[in-house]
């Protein structure tokens, strides 16, 4: 084991935050601080902190294990790995290649989300391919592809923040997801800029804000066009901009128009005199952002959603100039590298499109195969897992917990239970892997190295800095031997490496052109922007930290607005659903908390599920603080402790997602799902809310 510090990056969230990590005599993992990364400077949250507690066998999986008599038991690698090609082979040889699916995740690391999609695909032969990044800002993406023609989640470093004049941070709660990255903001406002925060609920973000706007959930659509409304008939639009830049003003303009500031008000809740004073500060300085996350993301109207927010920007002239523009925040550690590769149902490595031709032809000669032979698109996570059962038979799973991630779970869970066959490739025994019929244990980010991209499209070398223990294999080694058992014997190497050399050369001349990155660069540098092109200088491309200041990416080079109109969310309240609910996060939890759900630290912190209610509604309910409360949507039934506060509408109740069991929220919301983006609505959906018998 070494002994020595080894620089290394978060295995959360989409900062990425820097880390030390340094092996202690006594077998645990010590992390300090990284002052020289830019993203967090040294600073990391407690998940971050204690991220070393999950490489502990105290609570990680540590031998395979094989369901026998109804129970998972240890069993040898070989025995558990011609168990997962047997049952795959068998449902590939009775019903067909697409009747195998799989299911990856945004913390894999860009070579295993490359290696995962090119498994489904050559091995496997399927379509049947997606992953629980789906869930996260796929509606972002289509929008910002639709609008620039390209897609990354920041098109530019979180260091521009501070020196813009104006933010507008909409549906994210940063001081509890992402609390390195609030230093932005508060540097922003240090240096006289102003921060407007859009949500429902008066969070810890919200309190740092100098404006606070509470809409009803699922009315962000409605609240953009009214900004841009005003925009319009205050005259602030920026007219030589929109000649010179942009296209499609005329459609996007009238569909704007048609949201007059008082209509607005009653849709969204947002006082008009809130509205004016938000594209005052908006439109007052020379450069303003806005920033948007699963708030207005996660819902059946994402996109559109999205796109608004996009032409308030390109109408005021705040895209593709310095210290302004729109942004996504991307939430999961790989999100944006994850969905780049080759794991999402629809696209190749280097962000192509799976029904081009050319794309087809360019990636299938990197890897050997006819063009012919690549299966085309497939169903979108929540389709995907909805068919698990029925037209898919059996499952590969690797870094994902449906169970309690997905919308209206415990049907999923249902279709999980109904596979013929399940394998899960983890760190843990999640819930999800409970139900398996093979599980894998794998290795963690501090025991294998590999490359990340975080939320501003930074490309990082996470490195390895411990041994894993013994008996435990990484998901590549598991790939190649499922492959060379399915009879693939080239094509899969095990050396991370070597599978970011081959990535490199798939993704060249791609939206997401990593091939002018490389490891030994990466080692040397704060991370690498994309795209970065192969050039033929001594010192190579140097990356793109800033998108966009000289063109967009259509091949006119010009933005398009989107002419989009408010709609109502799927499941609007009625007389046996009056209330909304909206989901979320908590500081000391992330995602389905199958990692944190395992650090004593975090789960003192944040023991467990609650729901957030305004007093109005506690007294119609007749509920104290800490009473437990249940939460019923026509998809089931939630209980947890009443948690009463002043800082959420009264109309409106909040629930974190990160538990299993009675307090699961995934239970309740909606999967009704954007028809561009195919997002899930979770954000927003029917419930009422009754008392429970202690």
């Amino acid at each position: 084991m070494q002994n020595t510090a080894t620089p290394t990056h978060c295995p959360y969230c989409a900062l990425q935050c820097g880390m030390n990590l340094t092996p202690a005599p006594d077998g645990t993992v010590e992390v300090s601080e990284r002052a020289d990364f830019p993203v967090n400077r040294g600073a990391l949250c407690g998940k971050g902190r204690t991220a070393p507690a999950v490489l502990s066998s105290r609570v990680r999986l540590t031998s395979p294990l094989v369901r026998s008599g109804g129970t998972l038991v240890p069993a040898t690698w070989d025995e558990a790995l011609d168990r997962i090609a047997e049952g795959l082979s068998r449902t590939r040889t009775e019903h067909g290649p697409d009747a195998c699916g799989v299911f990856g995740g945004g913390g894999l690391t860009n070579e295993k989300a490359y290696t995962l999609g090119k498994f489904a695909r050559v091995v496997l032969g399927t379509s049947q391919i997606d992953y629980n990044g789906r869930f996260c800002m796929s509606s972002a993406a289509a929008g910002g592809m639709k609008a620039f023609g390209l897609d990354r989640g920041l098109p530019f470093p979180l260091e521009d923040i501070p020196k813009s004049g104006c933010v507008i941070l909409v549906g994210s709660n940063l001081a509890e997801t992402m609390p390195p990255s609030l230093r932005f903001f508060t540097e922003l406002k240090e240096n006289g800029g102003t921060l407007i925060v859009i949500d429902p609920r008066r969070t810890r973000t919200a309190e740092q804000a100098d404006l606070h706007l509470m809409p009803r959930p699922g009315t962000d659509l409605a609240l953009a066009l009214g900004l841009l409304h005003l925009v319009v008939a205050e005259g602030r639009t920026d007219e030589a901009y929109i000649s010179e830049r942009t296209v499609g003003w005329e459609d996007a303009r009238a569909a704007a128009m048609a949201h007059w500031p008082e209509y607005v008000e009653r849709i969204t809740g947002v006082p008009v005199p809130q509205l004016r004073e938000t594209v005052r500060m908006f439109c007052e300085p020379e450069s303003a952002m806005v920033l948007t996350a699963r708030g207005p993301e996660q819902q059946s109207k994402g996109t559109d959603t999205v796109s608004a927010w996009i032409n308030l920007c390109l109408a005021t002239g705040r895209a593709g100039r310095p210290y302004s523009g729109y942004g996504c925040l991307t939430g999961q550690g790989n999100g944006q590298g994850g969905r780049e590769h080759g794991q999402k149902a629809d696209q190749l490595p280097g962000y192509r499109k799976l029904d081009d031709p050319a794309a087809r032809a360019h990636v299938a000669e990197v890897w050997g195969v006819d063009p012919d032979a690549l299966p085309g698109p497939g169903r979108s996570a929540y389709e995907l897992l909805d068919a698990l059962g029925t037209d898919i038979r059996s499952l590969l799973l690797m870094g994902s917990n449906p169970v309690v991630s997905a919308p209206r779970a415990a049907h999923i869970e249902e279709r999980i239970k109904s596979l013929d066959f399940l394998a899960v490739c983890d760190v843990v025994l999640s819930e999800t892997a409970a139900l398996a019929d093979v599980v894998l244990p794998v290795t963690q980010w501090a025991e294998e190295t590999g490359t990340t991209t975080n939320l501003e499209g930074r490309v990082l070398l996470r490195q390895k800095a411990i041994t894993p223990p013994d008996g435990i294999r990484s998901d590549l080694e598991v790939m190649h031997e499922l492959a060379d058992r399915l009879g693939v014997e080239k094509g899969f190497p095990t050396d991370a490496e070597e599978v970011f050399e081959e990535l490199r050369r798939a993704s060249a001349g791609g939206p997401a052109d990593y091939s002018g990155i490389t490891y030994r660069r990466l080692a040397e540098e704060n991370g690498v922007f994309w795209p970065c092109p192969m050039d033929d200088t001594e010192v190579g491309h140097p990356g793109t930290p800033r998108l966009f200041l000289d063109r967009f990416a259509h091949p006119d080079g010009r933005a398009r607005f989107a002419p989009v109109s408010h709609r109502a969310i799927a499941e609007e309240p009625d007389e046996e659903y009056p209330v909304l609910l909206t989901t979320g996060r908590v500081v000391a939890q992330y995602q389905s908390g199958a990692q944190t759900r395992r650090v004593d630290e975090l789960n003192a912190a944040a023991p467990g599920p609650f729901v957030e209610l305004h007093p109005r509604l506690a007294e119609r309910l007749g509920a104290a603080e800490g009473d437990p409360v249940a939460v019923v949507s026509r998809r089931g039934r939630a209980v947890a402790p009443a948690r009463i506060t002043l800082g959420i509408r009264p109309d409106t109740v909040f629930m974190p997602f990160h538990w299993y069991g009675e307090g699961r929220a995934n239970t309740l919301t909606n999967p009704a799902l954007d028809p561009t983006s195919r997002m899930p609505e979770f954000k927003a959906c029917a419930v009422r809310v009754e008392p429970v018998e202690r």
